[in-house]
């Protein structure tokens, strides 16, 4: 039998890269495809960028015969909607598009689709709709098919809620106890892999694994708690004492979450994350293990049971304070330019025309400094400017440290020392800059 060809669609995300990475290193020919792909992800010539939600059904079909394709693997998904994000677009319009292009290819190809566990009577957002609709199709289409609905991914690297609850462990905060008892079914990122990697090998014509729908979970239940509490074990934090926060700080949270995305970041708390987090986690993945012969690891077995490097306490710490840090400098630059240009435009006034500063130049000085300072707040605030804006802040902040020195050094001196806390600024500024990716 020749070797199969594998497309991964959304290989820059948390289960599309690794299975992308895992397939190869197994000897298999595999496609990575994704909207956007970092330098450390490019790890092959056939890692392709591509405007995958908007190529059409032509153009879709197009790629499947090109690289002579045999298995689809559809990693894509969004949590909310939002700009940028539409969950219908990705969920049920590009699978329609996707089998519709599989189907008039004139190849045999499997489609094998991540979805999530759970039953349609329990959706209650449009995430869960959405995947389940897709779900629906692809059970309809009578195409050769494999519906993986994987629990609670545990996997080396970690992104949005897998970020979110290592940061809970190196911290002595638990979610409300409510939450903490949900069942939370783990999957090991390995098995979700090996699982698809024994799918490939399987000939399309097998009967048997012709159209299945798989739960990919530990046999063992376990709730939220007991999750959070290996990795606390882990992170060497299982001792500490802990306080669990109350329901409306987890919902005030998720508000603020659902704002930070409309400003293009990704929170990984948000309105869809808390209630799908509420509902909890579990399946039977009962048929899987009987089909594969997959032994599911156990939770303590895909984390490893030696205790997280130095590189996930870092992590983990730093992961919530990274929105406290850039908050905190768009409120900086904002309101620091609000008060100077509101509050105290006199006095800023009196301090440039005591340090013989032309009248005429007094007021666009003042106007202007205050402006920029606002507009680099703005630019922090939106991800898609926010590098732009923290080098601007940087550059600005070492501008008025310099001038004070060649125009006003009496200023170093005053009493509370406000140019010389400019320094701290700048080192969190820099620090923000070096936070910013997101994979």
């Amino acid at each position: 039998m020749s070797q199969r060809t594998i497309l991964v669609l959304g290989a820059s995300g948390l289960i599309g890269r690794y299975v992308t990475d895992a397939l190869r290193a197994q000897g298999l020919r595999v496609i990575g495809v994704a909207r956007s792909l970092s330098p450390a992800h490019k790890m092959s010539t056939l890692d392709i960028e591509l405007p995958i939600l908007s190529l059409e059904v032509a153009a879709l079909a197009h790629l499947l015969g090109e690289y002579a394709v045999d298995v689809v693997v559809n990693c894509l998904g969004v949590l909310q909607d939002g700009p940028g994000s539409d969950t219908n677009a990705v969920h049920r319009n590009l699978v329609a598009r996707l089998l519709q292009a599989i189907g008039g290819s004139g190849r045999a190809i499997r489609l094998v689709h991540i979805s999530i566990p759970g039953t349609a009577g329990e959706d209650r957002t449009a995430f869960a709709t959405t995947k389940r609709e897709a779900e629906r199709m692809i059970a309809a289409s009578g195409l050769p098919h494999a519906i993986l609905r994987p629990g609670f991914v545990v996997a080396p690297s970690a992104y949005g809620g897998s970020a979110m609850l290592r940061a809970l462990a190196a911290f002595p905060l638990d979610l409300p106890e409510k939450e903490m008892a949900t069942p939370f079914q783990p999957v090991a990122v390995e098995d979700i892999s090996a699982t698809i990697a024994w799918l490939a090998a399987r000939d399309i014509d097998d009967a048997s694994v012709k159209a299945v729908n798989w739960d990919l979970m530990q046999v063992e239940p376990i709730t939220m708690a007991g999750v959070i509490e290996q990795f606390r074990i882990a992170f060497g934090t299982a001792g500490w004492l802990r306080v669990a926060m109350p329901s409306f700080m987890l919902d005030l949270g998720a508000k603020g979450g659902d704002v930070a995305s409309y400003l293009g970041w990704m929170p990984p708390m948000r309105s869809t994350a808390i209630a799908e987090l509420r509902r909890g986690v579990s399946g039977d993945p009962s048929t899987w293990i009987a089909a594969t012969g997959i032994a599911p690891k156990t939770l303590t077995e895909a984390m490893g049971r030696h205790p997280a490097t130095i590189q996930d306490k870092w992590f983990a710490r730093l992961f919530l304070v990274k929105a406290l840090i850039f908050a905190s400098l768009v409120a900086f630059w904002i309101v620091s330019g609000f008060i100077a240009l509101f509050v105290s435009y006199r006095a800023a006034a009196d301090i440039l025309s005591a340090h013989g500063f032309s009248p005429a130049l007094i007021d666009p000085i003042n106007i202007g400094t205050s402006v920029m300072d606002m507009s680099i707040g703005g630019l922090i605030a939106f991800r898609r400017t926010a590098a732009v804006g923290l080098v601007s802040g940087i550059l600005a902040s070492l501008g008025y440290m310099l001038g004070a020195a060649i125009l006003a050094p009496d200023l170093w001196i005053e009493p509370l020392g406000a140019l010389v806390k400019t320094g701290p600024a700048i080192v969190l500024m820099l620090v923000a800059l070096l936070m910013l990716d997101n994979r």
